[in-house]
């Protein structure tokens, strides 16, 4: 189910899953088209560059001409947490009316796991409202929700990293027990290939994990071994993810902006609720420790990412 292969747009195609997506298109022999703010942004040789903001829609035009589908793969995060809820919401409202004017065909968009439900954090919660945005227009919207992806250069291995060497001592909420289905990276890109590759994904939702079901406890100290650390953890239930999520934005080089939601969002459980697409894209996912030893590889001092 092949589809045609007219030219795919990757929004936020410098980010942690836009390059290595931008290059697993280019590879494959797609006609692939990376919108990035700024034009010294470095992209894969004979992938082609435009410059657009969706916060500034005269900018779209030009990036969607003669695109027939489009990967959703920006936040706002990274611009500082006050008022991000605000950017993402009128960024897809952006996106999706210059989409209708274009007339783009589909749009494939990487969410979050745990969307559902209420008590939501104010992270997952706007990843649930773009998703509803983005369907709202007249193309066909594939939404993938993800856990915790395992990669260098993801908020989430860089916060774990940087807690288990700085802290071999933690004083930890009971998040520490909350379940997640971790994913590798590279897995993440084979469900987004695959989704392009098969139409019968065209208008679905999908919860995407890793084999494992884990708590962020068991993920820290799989780390802590991989890595060679010692690792304490003692968990104190009076310590809430929104206390905690002080603490981790002073010991971690993510910006306090991306890593305090990302933290508080820990109350929330994060597991596959559905295994629709393992039918329709079978592979062999990779185990958790894999993905790590993996990562570690690529995160050396020297490494090609």
């Amino acid at each position: 189910m092949e589809p045609s292969r007219g030219t795919v747009l990757v929004t936020g195609a410098t980010g942690f899953i836009g390059r290595r997506l931008v290059s697993a298109l280019a590879d494959e022999g797609f006609r692939v088209r990376a919108m990035v703010r700024r034009p010294e942004a470095a992209v894969p040789e004979g992938v082609e560059e435009v410059v657009a903001d969706l916060l500034e829609p005269l900018s779209l035009d030009a990036a969607l001409a003669g695109v027939d589908t489009a990967f959703y793969l920006v936040h706002s995060l990274a611009a500082g947490r006050t008022g991000f809820e605000q950017r993402d919401r009128q960024a897809a409202e952006n996106f999706v009316t210059a989409a209708d004017k274009s007339g783009l065909r589909r749009v494939i968009y990487l969410g979050g796991l745990g969307e559902t439900g209420s008590g939501l954090s104010e992270h997952l919660a706007s990843r649930r409202e773009v998703a509803e945005i983005l369907r709202s227009g007249r193309l066909s919207t594939t939404v993938l929700r993800a856990a915790i992806i395992i990669g260098a250069g993801g908020a989430s291995y860089e916060i774990i990293k940087a807690l288990v060497d700085r802290l071999p001592v933690m004083i930890t909420p009971r998040w520490v027990s909350t379940k997640c289905q971790p994913i590798a990276v590279a897995d993440v890109i084979n469900y987004l290939l695959g989704c392009l590759r098969d139409e019968r994904t065209s208008g679905g939702t999908f919860d995407i994990g890793g084999p494992e079901i884990l708590s962020y406890r068991q993920m820290m100290e799989c780390f802590a071994r991989l890595h060679g650390k010692r690792l304490l953890i003692v968990p104190v239930p009076l310590l809430t993810p929104k206390l905690s999520s002080y603490w981790v934005g002073l010991v971690t080089p993510v910006k306090p902006s991306i890593s305090m939601p990302l933290i508080e969002g820990l109350r929330n459980e994060v597991v596959c609720r559905d295994t629709l697409l393992r039918d329709l894209l079978p592979f062999p996912l990779t185990p958790f420790d894999e993905a790590l030893r993996r990562t570690l590889d690529e995160d050396r001092p020297g490494a090609c990412s």
